[in-house]
């Protein structure tokens, strides 16, 4: 009677739909699973939707057995698989066809036997379905290595388990992912590297302000001066570009192998922090000279938040040691070209009378998008000043034509004045 009603009430109202992500790795399968909690209690028979918030606390032992009773990947040969359910969490959920709901999101380690592979096998799964008719789960592919798959790219939809109604049995789903190897996992991490820095707009905007005042002397009052000339400059571009990457190549490489972890919160804060520092010294010099120890020091801190990402690839040591270097590169590359494309105007700016108030702007910028920064990490509430920040970084493009436009005009002015750059 119970599963008739719930049948009936599934034609009228339409259910959320269970879902399932597979992360393929060269020693097992992450998978995350998404259950709406209306159907998982009807299938647990525990009343899971009351009191949700303390769900995991009171029910947890019981939820892991549950899920471990019902996902159940074999080999092709019919070998199980050892499953472990990891972390379990309550968050809200929205599809288009139910509106929004609360769903349980459990996260599994599936590892086949020894010698077999991870890119096939039997995906015998049954969680809600084997208690409710109507139900389905959808399963895809979020990442695979092995294919270069590692970032944010929409999942791969490989199958659907339901009820076969004819036959009265739950189907497994076979999964077999073909191709692919370490030189695409390679790539695959090269170019999110690349995507991490692009997309992280404080990462660059500590950097490109450290290097504000890189091309100016230091007056005998202690302030900022005039330009201190071509090699100067490049001297002390190269100086603090360097250390900042040997800084973030540290704790990258220990935070990804798991000898250094700290909470994302207070990483992301400090890196905020180190945003502040960095415009308050384009202001005025708060360490002259040691340029390079800050720029390295705060790189320590920007690491732990780039190993954050290899850390989630679960990945053996050779994978992620070719993971670690490729990430690496990608995130230099993407930083040279941020710079080579900056620094030019900086130096023309550096040698007339607006770059002052260049600098000033920038800094005083910089310092009100690092204090939104810190204010919305340390309270986790969504912040004006940061969505616009977020949405001026998508015209970066622009911003460093009007840079370009501003520095030509700039320097072209003091020439036809008479005056003399010094290089």
């Amino acid at each position: 009677m119970l599963l008739l009603l719930t049948g009936f009430r599934a034609r009228a109202h339409p259910m959320p739909n269970s879902v399932v992500l597979l992360d393929l790795h060269p020693g097992g399968v992450a998978a995350e699973v998404q259950l709406p909690l209306g159907q998982l209690e009807i299938a647990f028979g525990h009343a899971v939707s009351q009191h949700p918030e303390t769900l995991v606390q009171r029910l947890g032992p019981e939820l892991r057995a549950y899920l471990r009773q019902h996902v159940r990947p074999e080999t092709p040969d019919g070998q199980p698989w050892a499953v472990a359910v990891r972390e379990l969490r309550i968050q809200n959920a929205e599809q288009t066809a139910t509106g929004p709901y609360q769903e349980l999101t459990a996260q599994l380690w599936l590892t086949p036997p020894a010698g077999a592979t991870a890119r096939a096998f039997t995906f015998k799964y049954d969680v809600i379905v084997h208690q409710l008719v109507t139900h389905v789960a959808l399963v895809s592919v979020r990442r695979d290595w092995e294919v270069g798959r590692v970032g944010a790219e929409q999942p791969i939809d490989i199958g659907v388990i339901r009820l076969d109604v004819v036959n009265n049995v739950i189907p497994p789903l076979f999964i077999s992912q073909e191709g692919g190897g370490w030189w695409a996992g390679f790539r695959g991490m090269v170019a999110l590297g690349v995507r991490h820095i692009a997309e992280g707009t404080d990462h660059l905007l500590f950097l490109l302000v450290l290097l504000l005042p890189a091309p100016l002397l230091l007056t005998k009052a202690r302030r900022w001066g005039r330009f201190g000339g071509v090699r100067y400059s490049l001297g002390r571009l190269v100086k603090v570009v360097s250390a900042f990457t040997l800084g973030h190549s540290i704790t990258l490489l220990a935070g990804a192998l798991g000898w250094l972890r700290l909470p994302s919160q207070p990483v992301e804060t400090l890196i905020a922090v180190s945003i502040l520092v960095s415009a308050m010294h384009a202001v005025r010099p708060l360490f002259p000279g040691r340029e390079g120890w800050v720029a390295a020091g705060f790189g320590l801190v920007h690491g732990l938040a780039f190993a954050s990402t290899l850390a989630e690839l679960n990945l053996p040591p050779a994978p992620m040691a070719l993971s670690i270097l490729g990430f690496n590169i990608g995130i230099e590359l993407m930083q040279l070209f941020v710079i080579a494309l900056t620094v030019p105007w900086l130096l023309l700016l550096s040698q007339t009378p607006s770059y002052p108030a260049v600098r000033m702007a920038g800094a005083v910028a910089a310092a009100m998008a690092a204090l939104a920064w810190v204010v919305e990490r340390l309270t986790s509430q969504p912040n004006p000043l940061t969505a616009l920040v977020a949405r001026l970084a998508q015209h970066a493009p622009w911003l460093l034509a009007a840079l370009a436009v501003v520095a030509v005009l700039s320097f072209w002015r003091q020439r036809t004045a008479g005056a003399q750059p010094s290089f």
